[in-house]
């Protein structure tokens, strides 16, 4: 089963009915979501247009975690999964996306990066006026 990014199954602006007048083409192909969990770090390469590749992080367990004070990174362990307010759904099985609060071993870290998109998780800590 394929995802479709094309616009032939929408309606017409006057909210007539649009009769596709092709079938599908590749280039309007797209892919379900990656869905980054922790674990063993299992990356997926996938073929992009044009030939680029679009490395997806289907699991994980270091993130590179920044202190904005210092401005220094360090490669850190993901001890757990807090919150992840893009889906209840997500927040529920752990999944990490841009957005999600991580737990590690130098604290709490919100999530910079699109693991599924950009092949790493990049996070940057979060003080304790911010947690709540």
């Amino acid at each position: 089963m394929s995802v479709l990014h094309g616009s032939l199954h929408k309606k017409k602006p006057s909210g007539g009915r649009k009769r596709p007048y092709r079938g599908k083409r590749k280039f309007e192909k797209g892919s379900f979501p990656a869905e980054s969990l922790l674990g063993e770090t299992k990356p997926k390469i996938a073929r992009g247009r044009g030939g680029n590749l679009k490395i997806k992080v289907l699991r994980d367990k270091y993130a590179c975690v920044t202190e904005p004070k210092s401005g220094k990174t360090e490669k850190v362990e993901i001890v757990r999964v807090v919150k992840n307010p893009s889906n209840i759904d997500y927040d529920r099985r752990g999944v990490i996306t841009k957005g999600a609060t991580i737990e590690t071993s130098l604290g709490l870290a919100r999530v910079t990066s699109r693991p599924g998109q950009d092949g790493i998780i990049n996070a940057v800590l979060i003080g304790e006026e911010e947690k709540s």
